[in-house]
């Protein structure tokens, strides 16, 4: 006599009353519990196949490999869309007779938007899909983006540039959520591959903003084209990236008796947002008013400015090797070794050694490396680990808004510095001493506290 199976045999449901809802067996409840457990675990795609156990994984695996790459080409795009107007600044000063001041705060506003946006993105993916937060954020960043080529004047223009800023904090939070969600050994690596991206849409941005500016001599034709390609990527999203991957809670699961605090109030996440905030008006204040710089102060070229500033996304291509580093190494050592050198390079900049391109892109790639590749990556990587597993989104957004809040007024900040002081002043007041202060707190850290 053959014998069946347990997981084969389907006891029949038993006999009801009329009129009353159906019946189950103990049995048959536990057999149905048993089914939908297994399709949670593999995707339907997969298990429709009859494939074995380490087929379905192999498969599994390359296919969340190739949805996260769509979704490193949709965060390409946003780093693009962060260097568009701080490229353009120039050519929307003369058109509306922007000052200096106003010009960089229009040119790193946005970040008030990624700002603002952080915490409530980590609170929106507690209650809707990642996959849903982080395409609703690409329609707004695009859009915003578009219409800003329709603003009539400051206030309509600023208010276009922050809802930008939005859109990307809620496409930053979620994919950074979850990069540390699914590749769990190596968090500070896997955001080091969201900010590879960073570093690649960093250098095509200026190139690709320079040949549409050179090809219809206005600013807009740039910001037009950056908005469709957005509304593209966004439509590659919804078509090929599965739930089952964009919502994993591995890191949750693995991580519920690890080390690290069971709120964000603790001396770690308190010191990390303050050399968050620190970053955000150093680097920002960089990014937001060095091409401006180089055009107006040093009369470069608009080819020949993009082709400087460029060089600062080629640095942040490290940041994979940085997030390994940082995985491996001290946050002391890590942090406090990569704000004094960013000390040194903001002394740099604006005391006469940009006056040669080739020093410049030197050193602006390697401020690259320095600012983006090692403290941005690291930064957020230690933001998560501070806390436990159950806390990684609240942590993404506690990085992201700390960051960008400061970062939205740093272009203002120099700008203010430079109508009173000159750009020698602003370099050192706004890059260097605020690095030299970042350095000393990163000392105070605890290691021992944190989930490394």
């Amino acid at each position: 006599m053959q014998r069946i199976k347990w997981r084969d045999r389907k006891p029949a449901p038993l006999k009801k009353r009329k009129g009353a809802a159906p019946a189950y067996s103990c049995t048959e409840q536990r057999f149905a519990r048993y089914e939908k457990r297994e399709e949670k675990q593999i995707p339907d795609s997969i298990a429709a196949t009859g494939t074995s156990t380490a087929e379905v994984q192999t498969g599994t695996r390359s296919s969340a490999i190739a949805m996260y790459c769509v979704l490193l080409v949709a965060y390409s795009l946003m780093a693009a869309d962060r260097y568009l107007f701080p490229f353009l600044n120039s050519d929307v000063r003369k058109e509306f007779g922007f000052s200096v001041p106003t010009i960089g705060l229009l040119s790193t506003i946005f970040t008030l938007g990624l700002g603002i946006g952080g915490l409530p993105t980590g609170y929106l993916m507690s209650r809707f899909s990642r996959k849903t937060v982080l395409s609703l954020g690409i329609a707004i960043f695009s859009g915003a983006t578009m219409l800003t080529t329709v603003a009539t004047g400051f206030w309509t223009m600023l208010l276009c540039l922050a809802v930008t800023g939005i859109g990307m904090a809620m496409l930053a939070t979620s994919i950074f959520a979850l990069a540390a969600s699914y590749f769990i050994k190596y968090r500070a690596a896997a955001i080091g591959s969201v900010n590879l991206s960073y570093g690649i849409g960093g250098f095509y941005a200026p190139i690709l903003a320079s040949a549409f500016l050179v090809t219809y001599k206005t600013w807009r034709a740039p910001m037009i084209a950056f908005g469709l390609f957005g509304f593209v990527t966004l439509a590659l999203i919804l078509v090929f990236v599965r739930s089952w991957f964009s919502e994993t809670r591995r890191a949750a699961q693995t991580r519920a008796d690890a080390r690290g605090a069971s709120s964000l109030l603790n001396r770690n996440s308190i010191i990390l947002t303050i050399l968050s905030v620190l970053h955000g008006f150093s680097m920002y204040g960089f990014l937001g008013m060095y091409t401006y710089y180089l055009r107006e102060g040093l009369h470069y070229p608009p080819r020949t400015a993009a082709g400087v500033i460029g060089f600062f996304g080629v640095g942040a291509l490290t940041s994979i090797f940085c997030g390994w580093l940082g995985d491996r190494m001290s946050p002391r050592v890590v942090l406090t070794g990569a704000f004094l050198c960013s000390a040194v390079l903001g002394y740099l900049f604006f005391h006469g050694a940009s006056e040669s391109v080739v020093a410049a892109r030197i050193m602006t790639c390697a401020y690259g490396v320095i600012a983006s590749a090692i403290l941005y990556v690291n930064l957020a990587g230690y933001h998560v680990k501070a806390v436990r597993g159950s806390l990684a989104n609240r942590a993404s957004g506690m990085f992201v808004t700390s960051l960008y809040a400061a970062a939205a007024f740093a272009g203002s900040l120099m700008g203010w510095i430079e109508a009173n002081h000159g750009w020698p002043m602003a370099g050192v007041i706004q890059m260097s001493v605020l690095s030299i202060v970042g350095a000393v707190l990163a000392l105070a850290l605890r290691p021992s506290e944190m989930a490394l």
